[in-house]
């Protein structure tokens, strides 16, 4: 009889909700680097023998430009993927994208300090944004890392910034952490909280 596989669950976590409306600023542009550093050393998953972990995340908008009208009528805006560790930050990024409704590309990177939006944690970035020294370090590129090299635990939270202009913040959350490599398509988004934004404001009045 095959083994049943050994599953870690969150208790409870907090429901984030979204922040005070923000208007809606310039488009992203990509960060400029300002001196040459060293290439971000690749990461992996690990042992190759071993079977990848499958992950449940839970996805929390916080901010972004956000009108008045949908903050009232959606409290909580979330989506909770499941992904396997030996996908990359990049596949989950569009896991999120498509989960969300969004429709135009721009930059982005993963944040991983001691909470979401740790000013001052490692981050995971676009190839192109490698060498950029202006913010906080730089641990590697999110087509280079899988989930598993960034050792998530269950309770673990993180950030993902979408759109350096716009600025929408979401808060990840693991939710639970299962033995795999598990069955079916993934990533995929098996609840949805609230609905989707229009990517840029005025296009809900559009149509």
């Amino acid at each position: 009889m095959a083994k049943k596989p050994s599953t870690t669950r969150a208790a409870g976590p907090k429901t984030p909700r979204p922040a005070a409306p923000k208007k809606a600023g310039k488009k992203s542009s990509a960060p400029t680097a300002t001196t040459k550093r060293a290439a971000p050393q690749a990461a992996g998953a690990g042992s190759p023998s071993a079977a990848p972990k499958v992950y449940t995340l839970d996805v929390f908008l916080l901010s972004g430009p956000i009108t008045r009208a949908f903050a009232r009528k959606n409290k909580t805006v979330s989506r909770t993927i499941l992904v396997r560790g030996d996908q990359t930050l990049n596949q989950l990024h569009e896991a999120i994208f498509a989960a969300f409704d969004r429709d135009d590309p721009h930059m982005y990177e993963f944040q991983m300090g001691k909470g979401p939006m740790d000013p001052d944690g490692p981050r995971y970035v676009l190839p192109g944004a490698a060498d950029d020294d202006s913010g906080a370090p730089v641990a590697g590129t999110v087509d280079a890392t899988t989930l598993d090299a960034v050792g998530l635990e269950v309770g673990r939270q993180f950030g993902y910034w979408f759109d350096f202009g716009d600025d929408w913040h979401h808060q990840v959350g693991v939710e639970a952490v299962e033995d795999g490599p598990g069955t079916g398509t993934y990533p995929r988004v098996v609840k949805r909280v609230g609905e989707s934004l229009p990517q840029y404001l005025g296009e809900e009045d559009e149509g």
